[in-house]
């Protein structure tokens, strides 16, 4: 029975990332486990756990791009950005076509600079944002940035729409939602979110909460583990012999006389061996190493 792989779980709304983590490690019985990039408790959809030595790619998924469908409100802002904060400002929203929406949205595709906003769990001094949005206190966020590599207008109604959303890690559609609203004079909030991908996972495969909960046992649970190496699916590949997997695992390097990269997927036959780099010298050394399963 498997004790590594990455979980795709599809989050429910009303749990937090590490409430569902949580459930997770409950039902599967395994103990060494983390998330990949927390969504909100409002949100939903692809959460990807990492569990066992798959928690040693958690990084490569956290910075890796990620996809959304959202929806917002115009015409309303609240305190946190999103439905479940405290609505601060009304204002009538201003007749509103296709046209006029696009033009604005032109501003946020590419390489943007984005404040985060407050409820976050960002640090300011030791302390997390959304702890001192609670307490009242605002303080100075510098803008990071983002790059939204796609933003699509799919539906316009009244005060509502939707957008589909690709973008790098560190984005906030929370503070897109409210920096349209202000683009276009009336203000906004987010009202749904759900993540349709994470690196190379996408949301059609993952599996809810209920489905996991309804299967038997602990080994039919495990059995939906992916191995840790398809979030790494995107990274160049290299294949060395018994007695190179040997000086690898021993910290040595391997001559492969092959160009530089870093990082590189090694494999020995069936085995993912780990990560490691290729110098400029064509050798091949390790960088992190994954035990493989009994």
């Amino acid at each position: 029975m498997p004790r590594s792989g990455i979980l795709l779980l599809d989050k429910p709304p009303g749990l937090t990332s590490n409430q569902a983590l949580g459930r997770a490690k409950y039902l599967l019985g395994l103990r060494k486990a983390g998330h990949t990039g927390a969504l909100d408790p409002m949100a939903t959809g692809l959460l990807p756990l990492c569990f066992g030595e798959a928690t040693k790619v958690s990084a490569f998924l956290l910075d890796a791009d990620k996809g959304y469908l959202a929806e917002a409100r115009l015409g309303i802002a609240t305190d946190s950005g999103d439905a479940d904060g405290e609505v601060v400002a009304r204002q009538d929203v201003p007749a509103l076509d296709r046209g006029r929406v696009e033009q604005a949205l032109d501003a946020f595709r590419g390489p943007i600079d984005q404040v985060p906003p407050m409820y976050s769990a960002l640090k300011h001094k030791g302390k997390r944002l959304h702890e001192l949005a609670r307490a009242g206190i605002e303080v100075d966020r510098p803008p990071r940035r983002v790059t939204i590599s796609r933003l699509d207008l799919l539906d316009l109604e009244g005060d509502r729409l939707a957008l589909r959303v690709h973008c790098s890690k560190g984005t906030y559609i929370r503070s897109l939602a409210m920096d349209l609203g202000d683009r276009l004079g009336c203000g906004a909030h987010l009202t749904a979110l759900r993540r349709e991908r994470s690196g190379p996972f996408d949301l059609r495969d993952a599996v809810t909460m209920e489905q996991l909960e309804a299967l038997d046992s602990e080994a039919e649970r495990r059995a939906l583990l992916r191995a840790p190496e398809t979030a790494l699916s995107d990274l160049p590949q290299v294949r060395i012999d018994a007695e190179g997997e040997r000086a690898i695992r021993h910290g040595q390097s391997v001559a492969l006389g092959v160009e530089p990269a870093d990082p590189v997927r090694i494999r020995h036959g069936e085995v993912f061996v780990g990560l490691g780099r290729i110098d400029e010298d064509g050798r091949l050394r390790p960088r992190r190493l994954f035990n493989p399963e009994d």
